[in-house]
């Protein structure tokens, strides 16, 4: 079993809900856990793009991006994988400016993949990044705000229909048809959940509905997640015991291969990390709210959200509620 950088673990398959606007966020949002973990060549680690990207891998793996065809081919675009690709660096926004980024990934495709295939996948990454561009300014509509499971849905009916005006239906398909799958089944669940016309018994039933018609490749993140789950807590437990690092790398490695082993221990480090950005927030914030306080509401909303576009991505600021 591997696993992929892309997410935290444990997200669940309730985070089309949890994330207000996420659906229509500027940059990523999380998506769910992967069985594969997307490795693009030998990367230094040394020297991140990023200080967040420290101790960590790109995601994407461009080496499928000729499968089926002999080297120097055209071959076929992996688009699941260029998404990761692309999304790896874009979670960055806020430590560097989109310009950067757009470069960094544009370096990587070059060095990475033969010219035809470069230059496919370099008019991707432009449709990808306007895509993004349009999705913030879609996200300042009053009609798609809210949290409930209507509002949830119609900002997927939106994002879904722009997306269309960039991409085919292969790139489409390729790039997002495991998202959609899983957005359509986490509200599929939020919808039987909020529905007061049902009793327990039938949330159950309707619920179990829904596992039996989950597609195959969802019903195996799925129990990918459990295992993660698993495997976590029982990391938590040795920890509490005085394990060393080392310990619980050989106890991961005994449910997952040695790559998903040391991403595990990657995610360690970046909640480590994480912990950090949010004290240094919390800070920060403190201050803010003192010196804003004959600000108006607005005005204090204003610039707590800059603060927070200072420390986080899109996909982050979700999480900060907790914390507040």
């Amino acid at each position: 079993m591997q696993l992929s950088r892309s997410t935290p673990v444990g997200l669940g398959l309730l985070a089309v809900a949890l994330v207000a606007g996420g659906l229509l966020a500027g940059w990523p949002a999380a998506e769910p856990v992967s069985q594969s973990i997307a490795v693009i060549g030998p990367v230094s680690r040394a020297s991140p793009f990023v200080r967040s990207m420290q101790d960590t891998l790109p995601d994407g793996d461009l080496r499928t991006m000729q499968a089926g065809s002999k080297a120097g081919a055209t071959g076929v675009l992996a688009y699941g994988e260029l998404k990761r690709l692309f999304d790896y660096y874009l979670s960055a926004v806020g430590e560097q400016s989109i310009e950067t980024i757009t470069l960094q990934i544009r370096s990587e495709l070059d060095r990475r993949l033969p010219p035809e295939q470069a230059k496919k996948a370099q008019r991707l990454l432009a449709l990808y990044i306007e895509f993004k561009r349009e999705l913030v300014r879609l996200e300042t509509q009053p009609q798609l705000a809210g949290n409930g499971v209507q509002a949830i849905r119609a900002r997927l009916l939106t994002m879904q229909d722009l997306r269309s005006r960039y991409f085919n239906e292969e790139e489409t398909q390729g790039m997002f048809g495991f998202d959609d799958a899983y957005d359509l089944d986490a509200i599929a669940r939020l919808e039987i959940s909020q529905n007061p016309e049902l009793s327990a018994v039938q949330k159950q039933q309707q619920l179990a509905a829904v596992d039996a018609a989950m597609p195959t490749d969802l019903r195996r993140e799925r129990e990918a997640s459990i295992v993660v789950v698993r495997v976590e807590q029982q990391a938590q437990e040795l920890r509490a015991k005085g394990a060393s690092e080392d310990d619980i790398y050989r106890m991961r490695a005994k449910e997952f291969d040695p790559q998903a082993a040391a991403r595990l221990a990657d995610v360690d480090r970046e909640e480590v990390a994480w912990k950090a950005r949010i004290a240094r927030y919390q800070d920060e914030r403190s201050k803010l709210l003192k010196a804003q306080a004959n600000a108006t509401e607005s005005e204090r909303q204003t610039v707590l959200a800059q603060l927070q576009q200072t420390y986080f991505t899109e996909a982050e600021r979700p999480r900060l509620a907790a914390y507040e």
